[in-house]
């Protein structure tokens, strides 16, 4: 088993086609290990051991009758429980949505099961993907792979604990102000935000609909550019997506190459605030691209000091109003008052109250005011022009810049607990994720070693909307460099989890 799961993605898919394993074999490997680690990371609220057991073996059958199918063909993968499965309870990490079972696909789940990806299960997150460090789930805290008493990061969390502790080779993520990159940062795994519209959003349960979009979670280059393939594309049932063709993804991870290539430091993104085992990472990843051929230069984009406050009155505005669905009438979670009449106000009173937890309620508060009668130019709407003056800045700093780097977290993972009481510590996590959701442009966080803590650092890579090869070019040799340094990939320098042998 131990040597099965430690294999990437695009190593399984070569051993599937030649033969020298099936399916069903790889499948039950990582449901073993699932087995063995649940206990301590509880990165799944659901797993769907039996549908993954009969897709694996459909796939086996029908590659064993000549079929040709997708290179991906048999590979699990794990999905953000945001993102609907027929068949498959899906819960966005809520008591308001517990038990729902969904009667349709999100596209992106549709794309896996026609190629024969069997789907391990539902992974854990902050309720409602609000959060940083899936402590606000309604199913528990998610656990960091490197060191259990530690966050995973959020609100993907137990997306990226779960391809850190070897329990699925693939996982979808979500990310509305980067919760597919600090989690990947933390966890020492590579997590790619698209351009918006790259990949639909039907099926996703809506948190902040101009900010959402879904990714790959992986544990290499390669394999991201392979999923992100797969799931992305046009589709007529997302108003926003892109009808553009999928980059050569791919193509640019199998041939990174960075020679003749700018490099923007981002110089708002690197500054005060950010570990110093953090910054000396980037710096020294900064450096081997720099060898490799690439040319650094420092931008300036002075509108990204004000990303986060804009940031945190456009996402509550847009939740306030996707939330409110969440009523008590049609579906989920329905509670009635305890005495008193019986009337629509009332239910969703009580509904809402028992259903959501505090920091939805959190949101939920802060987006209503932003919206409402005699605040909305203040707040919501002045929030909308910073916004633009981050598009603004990002134009800049591309017309000097091929793409933009930083530190992908101010700091490695910090202890479970430590900032529950203190929302604005919490929300800094994101300070260097944000802009690159506001803007719609796409990121990616691959590691770039350890901090003097013996923690993962990420390193952030942003291009331009719709060049999002231009990611996985750079991506590819930072991570080539890294590896012939490393003897291999970082995380099998992660410590053991108790109870399982990686």
């Amino acid at each position: 088993m131990s040597d099965i799961i430690r294999l990437t993605a695009a190593r399984l898919s070569e051993k599937l086609i030649a033969g020298e394993l099936s399916s069903e074999q790889v499948t039950s490997a990582h449901l073993d290990r699932i087995a063995a680690v649940e206990p301590d990371v509880n990165a799944f609220i659901h797993v769907s051991a039996d549908e993954a057991l009969a897709t694996a073996r459909d796939v086996d059958a029908r590659r064993a009758a000549g079929e040709t199918l997708h290179p991906l063909a048999g590979v699990p993968i794990a999905v953000k429980d945001i993102v609907v499965t027929k068949g498959m309870q899906t819960t966005a990490g809520s008591k308001i949505l517990e038990g729902w079972v969904p009667p349709y696909d999100a596209t992106l789940v549709e794309k896996l099961r026609e190629a024969g990806l069997p789907i391990l299960g539902k992974t854990n997150l902050d309720e409602f993907a609000m959060g940083s460090s899936t402590e606000h789930s309604a199913y528990g805290n998610t656990r960091n792979p490197w060191d259990l008493d530690r966050i995973p990061g959020g609100s993907g969390g137990g997306s990226a604990a779960a391809v850190a502790a070897y329990e699925a080779p693939l996982a979808i993520g979500t990310d509305t102000g980067g919760s597919i990159r600090q989690p990947a940062a933390v966890t020492g795994s590579v997590g790619v935000k698209p351009t918006y519209g790259g990949i639909s959003r039907y099926g996703l349960i809506a948190m902040a609909s101009s900010l959402d979009q879904a990714g790959p979670v992986t544990r290499s280059v390669l394999d991201s550019a392979l999923l992100h393939e797969l799931i992305g594309g046009h589709d007529p049932r997302d108003s926003t997506s892109i009808p553009d063709p999928v980059p050569a993804l791919v193509e640019a991870a199998r041939h990174g190459d960075v020679r003749g290539m700018r490099l923007g430091v981002v110089k708002q993104l690197t500054g005060e605030g950010y570990q110093p085992g953090v910054r000396a990472s980037f710096e020294a990843s900064l450096n081997r691209l720099a060898d490799a051929g690439a040319e650094v230069v420092e931008v300036d984009c002075p509108s990204f000091d004000y990303a986060l406050s804009a940031y945190y009155l456009i996402m509550p505005s847009e939740a306030s109003s996707n939330l409110a669905k969440f009523d008590g009438m049609r579906f989920g979670l329905r509670v009635e008052p305890e005495d008193g009449p019986v009337t629509a106000e009332r239910v969703m009173a009580a509904t809402r109250a028992a259903g959501f937890g505090d920091e939805v309620k959190r949101r939920i508060i802060i987006g209503t005011y932003a919206l409402s009668a005699g605040y909305y130019d203040a707040y919501y709407g002045s929030a909308q022009k910073v916004r633009t003056l981050i598009q603004r800045d990002f134009d800049a700093a591309f017309s000097k810049a091929d793409v933009l780097v930083s530190p992908t977290a101010p700091t490695t993972a910090f202890p479970i607990g430590s900032k529950l009481d203190d929302p604005m510590a919490m929300y800094l996590n994101d300070v260097a994720t944000i802009p690159a959701n506001l803007a719609g442009i796409p990121g990616m966080s691959l590691p770039s070693g350890l901090s003097d803590d013996g923690l993962p650092v990420g390193f952030q890579i942003l291009a331009p909307a719709k060049a999002d090869d231009r990611l996985y070019r750079v991506g590819a040799v930072l991570e080539g460099l890294l590896e012939k340094e490393w003897n291999g990939p970082l995380l099998d320098r992660a410590p053991e989890l108790e109870g399982a042998t990686r």
